[in-house]
């Protein structure tokens, strides 16, 4: 293996694949309806899983599931009538992380993700202080040229198949886990990718909570 892999920020690292299924509703944010999480760390073995999860979640009365949502992702609101509310789900997916761990969540184009996390800070504080990386920039920096950078193209590019039950969360995490892992291969051997440093700074995207507030112009 390469630099990228030797690196000890690299190996202290908890990698946590994420992903939500969400609704849109008119005038507020997306509201989630289902999460997956896949962590995985890298060891002298190779990539070892250190822990999976997932859940249904049910969306506030404002954000109710659409048959749009339906026709993606398959879920229906009677499935969801019985699930966690977002904060008891994503409170749960909180106390798995282990408080003194370096994170890094991993997701396609995780402005989703972020915005999820972040409204739902208060009850996942540790969610919401951990950075993502970003698969689309790593991926654009890795394999040029490809026509686009959409999750479907790049498990095309990759061989990767296409999962039966794409745009449900874990499926979701799944591949994308499987691109990432891919895109690690190709950066280990990358003379421009060779810490955790390096690659934080290609793909990095900081959790909301960790970006800087811009004081106001006026304030003494």
């Amino acid at each position: 293996m390469g630099g990228l892999t030797k690196d000890p920020a690299f190996r202290a690292t908890t990698f946590v694949i994420t992903d939500f299924e969400t609704t849109t509703p008119t005038g507020y944010p997306a509201q989630p309806i289902e999460v997956a999480a896949l962590a995985l760390r890298f060891e002298d073995c190779g990539w070892q899983e250190t822990g999976r999860s997932s859940s249904l979640i049910r969306p506030p009365a404002f954000a109710p599931v659409t048959p749009a949502d339906t026709a993606q992702t398959g879920l229906t609101a009677e499935q969801l009538q019985q699930a966690p509310t977002p904060a008891e789900a994503l409170g749960a997916l909180d106390r798995r992380l282990t408080d003194g761990t370096p994170y890094l969540l991993v997701a396609q184009h995780p402005a989703t993700e972020a915005g999820v996390i972040h409204h739902q800070a208060e009850h996942c504080p540790m969610l919401a202080r951990t950075d993502f990386l970003d698969t689309i920039p790593l991926a654009k920096h890795l394999v040029p040229d490809l026509p686009n950078y959409k999750l479907d193209t790049l498990l095309a590019h990759f061989g990767i198949p296409h999962p039966p039950d794409r745009h449900r969360a874990y499926a979701d995490v799944d591949v994308t886990a499987k691109v990432f892992l891919q895109l690690i291969s190709a950066a280990d051997n990358h003379p421009q990718l060779g810490d955790l440093a390096t690659l934080v700074k290609t793909a990095g995207r900081a959790a909301k909570a960790n970006r800087p507030v811009q004081a106001g112009l006026f304030d003494i």
